[in-house]
């Protein structure tokens, strides 16, 4: 039985909001409107949505087409300085994740955009523990899509997905997989739910979740 733990980016494995309103700050500020700041919780804000909504929500005066070309210099220069810098860890969360690998095969389905994931695996040298990534910046397919996709590719028989807000509940339950409420993050979850009060908690509960398939 192939079983397989696919994670959530952001509120999930890590916290990344004050490089990317910094990150974010200086391409707008050069490139947009001088005295324009993004903070850390207009980030937080739209954690977990796809750039193209962000892109509606930071700047509804551009048209779509200046949206787009804003919200992608923001991206590329956000993936450099993560790729740089880093970001906040939640605790514990690479010996989890060791343990994790010896009994499970790890994934990461995130709606960022293309190059996100790698500056993360790139930076923390993470590449070691997951099999397979994917994202909307890939090929602008919902996480619920992703999410399957990513099941299906690799063979999982048994899947569970680790997120923290109602739209990574809602991709899940959209792939048909199981999930889990990563409770320490930036979201509830409008239903009850197995849930992490901590990462390092997931081995445990991951077990439990799995037996009740």
């Amino acid at each position: 039985m192939k079983q397989g733990i696919i994670f959530d980016m952001d509120g999930t494995l890590w916290d990344s909001a004050d490089g990317v309103a910094k990150s974010w700050t200086q391409v707008i500020q050069n490139e947009y409107k001088k005295d324009m700041v993004v903070t850390e919780q207009d980030i937080k804000r739209v954690m977990g949505k796809t750039m193209d909504v962000i892109g509606d929500i930071f700047f509804p005066e551009l048209t779509p087409e200046g949206r787009k070309t804003l919200v992608g210099k923001c991206g590329d220069w956000e993936n450099e300085y993560l790729r740089r810098n880093g970001g906040k860890l939640f605790p514990e969360l690479e010996d989890t994740l060791k343990a994790l690998k010896k009994k499970y095969h790890l994934y990461i389905v995130s709606n960022c955009q293309s190059g996100y994931i790698e500056a993360f695996l790139d930076y923390y040298n993470f590449g070691q523990y997951f099999e397979d990534i994917e994202c909307y910046g890939n090929n602008e397919k919902s996480k619920g899509d992703n999410i399957r996709l990513v099941m299906d590719r690799n063979g999982l028989e048994q899947t569970i997905y680790v997120g923290d807000i109602q739209g990574d509940y809602d991709a899940t339950m959209q792939a048909g997989a199981a999930f889990v409420h990563a409770k320490y993050g930036f979201g509830t979850i409008n239903t009850k739910v197995a849930e992490i009060e901590k990462f390092s908690n997931l081995p445990e509960v991951a077990e439990q979740v799995f037996a009740a398939m």
